[in-house]
């Protein structure tokens, strides 16, 4: 007997030997694919990534900000440091010891021992500047007044 030869109705250009990596699904019961706008993914993509980077960029700002302060107020230290050491004093300041600053009439600084409100009725000088405490490393720290102690 003769075999029966078998006419497949489905065209080859319509059969795959690989059905996983169609584009497309390939059965009723595959699932489904959808093509993604390439565009609008990488449009959220770089839009997070830039979130981000402003972010960093601005946590980055604040700290570069703080140290610039942190440089500025050493800096500020050290120069009222060498004024103070400049100035007449008839001891040798004390680490961690309250001293006062002052200035006389003809410019020239006094370190003191004595508070402004301790002079009583004459006040010697033409202004204190500032209330000054040796710190460890031998600078100075500075506390301004807001009350102006002057001979007036």
């Amino acid at each position: 007997m003769e075999e029966a030869k078998v006419i497949n109705p489905i065209s080859p250009d319509k059969v795959t030997d690989s059905p996983g990596l169609l584009e497309y699904a390939h059965t009723a019961g595959s699932a489904v694919i959808k093509p993604e706008d390439k565009g609008k993914i990488k449009g959220r993509a770089v839009t997070a990534m830039r979130e981000q980077t402003d972010l960093q960029l601005a946590q980055l700002y604040k700290q570069m900000q703080l140290l610039a302060e942190q440089a500025t107020a050493i800096r500020n230290r050290v120069e009222v440091s060498e004024r103070i050491y400049n100035a007449q004093m008839g001891f040798e300041p004390i680490v961690g010891q309250t001293y006062y600053f002052y200035q006389r009439k003809n410019g020239t600084d006094v370190l003191s021992m004595i508070a402004p409100n301790e002079w009583g009725r004459k006040f010697p000088f033409e202004r204190c500047v500032a209330t000054v405490r040796m710190m460890a490393d031998h600078t100075w720290d500075v506390f301004y007044h807001e009350t102006d102690y002057t001979n007036e």
